[in-house]
């Protein structure tokens, strides 16, 4: 008779031990700015609801909208750096150019913001242009490391 009992063994004396190491070495070697994920995200979160923290979306309904989906866009690059950080670092860069976009927005999309509006704006923006540059020089940094 076979013996189908299912021990546990020390996965150690497994043959593919030392390719999936390296594996995983590779798949968390570029993983420079985890720290930076989280900001990301919440950055996302904070434009999309930025509308009803700075109480705009009376006089401002066209920046309400373009600020949700922003933000929305914004938290959904935080996630993808967070679930596939290989292939999504390379869109730092559109991350970067969302927030001078966001800089810039409530002279183009609003009409005759306000001191807050602007503001607001110039801050989220700002932000997210400095962390996809973060993610940009890491991703760049990995690349490197990657291709001798």
């Amino acid at each position: 008779m076979a013996d189908v009992s299912h021990t546990r063994g020390d996965i150690a004396s497994h043959p593919d031990v030392p390719e999936m190491r390296d594996r995983y070495d590779r798949m968390l070697g570029g993983r420079d700015v985890a720290l930076v994920d989280g900001p990301v995200f919440l950055i996302g979160l904070y434009c999309a609801a930025s509308p009803w923290i700075v109480h705009f979306t009376a006089n401002q309904p066209a920046l309400v909208t373009h600020n949700l989906i922003l933000g929305i866009a914004i938290g959904l690059l935080a996630l993808g750096f967070t679930t596939a950080p290989a292939r999504m670092y390379g869109l730092s860069w559109a991350m970067s150019a969302i927030g001078v976009w966001l800089i810039i927005s409530p002279w183009i999309v609003g009409s005759s913001p306000d001191g807050g509006v602007i503001w607001n704006n110039i801050i989220v923006g700002a932000l997210t242009a400095f962390l996809g540059l973060v993610c940009a020089g890491a991703a760049m940094r990995s690349g490197k490391r990657a291709n001798p």
